[in-house]
C-alpha cells in the first residue's frame, strides 16, 4: 500500500507536519495510522495477549478480511486501541483506534528495555530498528482488559460482545442490530461493511448475534454499573430499518432501548443514539425516552455522490429531506446535541470522487458551513477503506494524508469561526487528553 511511495513514510510524514504547523504532529500520525492501517510484530501480539481485544463493535475497521489473516490470526490478540506517548517525538498522549494492515510502513513492535514502540519505515543508523530501515516514533501502551471482560451473562453470551467499550473505556457500545436492511449494490452505502463484517464474523467463530434485546443489554450494563467507573456514555445504534424489523419501525425498534437503560440507570451515562435521520414525531419520542445525543449520520456533503455512495438512503429519504430532518431535531434536542457524523475521505473514493484535494476538501466545508452556521457541530470518523466494502476494494489506499490534514485545518477554522466549543459526549477536547480514537478532530481542540 503507501510503501510505494517514493520517499520513506517518516520523511514524508516530517514535511507534513513542517507544513501544517497548526495540526498537532501527534494528529497528524494518528489520521495516518487511521487511513492507512497498522502492523503488528509477533511479539507485539503476544505482549497484547490479556490485554483489552479488538471487538468489531459494528464494522471490520480493518484492511484485510479475517480468512486472510492466516494463522497469525491478528485479530484474536490485537488491540481495540493504542496509546501513543513520548518518545523521539515527544509525543503528547494520543488514543488510536487498531485498523490492522500487515502491510503497514508503521508497525508496533518490541523496542530497547522490552518496551512496546511505533516504528515507521524509513531510518538508518546503529540501533537494530535502524538497520532494517526503521524508526522509533514514540512508545506504546495497549488499554488492560477490564475485568467485565471475562463475565458472561445468564444466557453464556461473553458481556464484551453484548456492551464492549472504546474510546479508551469512555464509551460503551451498543450495537443492537448486527445488520442493515440496505441490501446489496444498489441499496448498501458503498463505504460501509457492516453485513459483510457479520458474515465473516459469523464464519470465523465468534459470537455474533443479528439483534441484542434490551434485558440482555441490561444485564450487561448492571454487571458494568457494579464494577466500572470509567465509562461516561452510551451510544445505541445498528443497521437501518427500512420497512420493519420483528414487526417494528425503526423508531419503535430503537428506542426501547434509551427507554429501558433510562428508567433503569436514570442519567448514569450520557445517552447517545446513532439512527438515520427519522420525521420529527420520531425524533421527539426520542428525547422523551431520554436520548440526550442524536447521531443522524449525513455520511458525504455533494449531492452527486450521495446518490451514488449512500443510495439507499437517497432514495429512501433523499439527500435534501435527510438535512431538513436534522435540521428539525435540532429544534428538539438543542443544536449542540445534535451530531450528524461523515465520513472522512470517501470524498476522494474512485471511480467518482474528487481527484484534487481542494476541492474534495472545499465540498466537505459547504457541508461544515451548512450545519456550523446553525450551531450544528458534525463530527467525522477517518474513513478506513475496508476491503469488504465496495469502494474499499476499488480504493485500498484510501483518501491521501493531504485530504485529512487539510480537513482538520478547515473544520477548526469554521468552528471558530461560529464561535462554536467541542460537542459534548466526546470527552476532554485537545491534544494529550482526548479519547476519540477514530478521528483526530477531537485532538485538535
Amino acid at each position: 500500500m503507501t510503501r510505494s511511495l517514493e520517499i520513506p513514510r517518516k520523511d514524508f510524514i516530517e514535511q507534513m507536519i513542517a507544513d501544517h504547523p497548526a495540526i498537532p504532529k501527534e494528529a497528524i500520525v494518528k489520521e495516518d495510522l487511521l487511513r492507512g492501517g497498522i502492523a503488528f510484530s509477533d511479539d507485539a501480539l503476544r505482549v497484547a495477549a490479556g490485554m483489552q481485544p479488538k471487538s468489531y463493535f459494528i464494522f471490520s475497521f480493518d484492511m484485510i478480511p479475517i480468512k486472510e489473516m492466516g494463522e497469525r490470526r491478528d485479530d484474536l490478540n490485537a488491540p481495540e486501541e493504542i496509546s501513543l506517548s513520548g518518545g523521539p517525538w515527544n509525543f503528547r498522549r494520543t488514543i488510536v483506534s487498531v485498523r490492522l494492515n500487515p502491510e503497514s510502513p508503521y508497525r508496533v513492535e518490541i523496542g530497547e528495555e522490552g518496551r512496546l514502540v511505533l516504528t515507521v519505515q524509513g531510518g538508518a543508523g546503529g540501533t537494530p530498528l535502524q538497520s532494517l530501515g526503521r524508526s522509533v516514533l514514540c512508545e506504546v501502551a495497549y488499554r488492560p482488559r477490564p475485568a467485565y471482560y471475562d463475565r458472561s451473562l445468564p444466557s453464556g453470551r461473553p458481556l464484551h460482545e453484548v456492551a464492549p467499550n472504546i474510546e479508551w473505556g469512555y464509551l460503551l457500545y451498543l450495537t443492537v442490530y448486527r445488520k442493515c436492511q440496505y441490501f446489496g449494490f444498489e441499496e448498501e452505502c458503498q463505504f460501509c461493511d457492516i453485513n459483510e463484517n457479520y458474515r465473516q464474523q459469523i464464519s470465523a467463530g465468534r459470537p455474533y448475534q443479528i439483534v441484542k434485546t434490551p434485558e440482555e443489554i441490561l444485564e450487561a450494563l448492571a454487571i458494568i454499573a457494579e464494577s466500572d467507573q470509567e465509562a461516561r456514555a452510551y451510544t445505541v445504534t445498528g443497521g437501518s430499518i427500512t420497512s420493519k424489523l420483528r414487526g417494528q419501525t425503526e423508531a419503535d425498534f430503537y428506542e426501547r432501548y434509551p427507554l429501558a437503560i433510562e428508567r433503569k440507570f436514570p442519567r448514569r451515562w450520557i445517552s447517545k443514539l446513532v439512527v438515520q435521520a427519522l420525521p420529527l414525531d420520531d425524533v421527539k419520542r426520542f428525547k422523551e425516552v431520554g436520548v440526550q445525543i442524536y447521531h443522524p449520520n449525513y455520511e458525504i456533503w455533494d449531492d452527486r455522490l450521495f446518490g451514488i455512495i449512500c443510495a439507499g438512503k437517497n432514495r429512501y429519504v433523499g439527500r435534501e429531506e435527510w438535512h431538513r430532518r436534522i435540521v428539525d431535531a435540532a429544534g428538539v434536542f438543542g443544536p449542540d446535541h445534535v451530531i450528524p457524523n461523515f465520513v472522512a475521505g470517501i470524498e476522494m473514493s474512485q471511480p467518482h470522487g474528487f481527484t484534487q484535494v481542494e476541492d474534495a476538501v472545499g465540498s466537505t466545508a459547504e457541508g461544515l458551513e451548512f450545519f456550523m452556521s446553525q450551531g450544528i457541530k458534525p463530527r467525522f470518523t477517518t474513513w478506513c477503506p475496508e476491503p469488504l466494502s465496495v469502494l474499499g476494494k476499488a480504493n485500498p489506499q484510501g483518501a491521501p494524508l493531504k485530504y485529512h490534514v487539510r480537513l482538520l485545518e478547515t473544520y477548526h477554522s469554521i468552528l471558530r469561526k461560529y464561535k462554536l466549543t467541542p460537542p459534548p459526549g466526546y470527552g476532554e477536547p485537545g491534544i494529550g487528553k482526548a479519547v476519540f480514537s477514530v478521528s483526530a478532530f477531537m485532538d485538535c481542540f
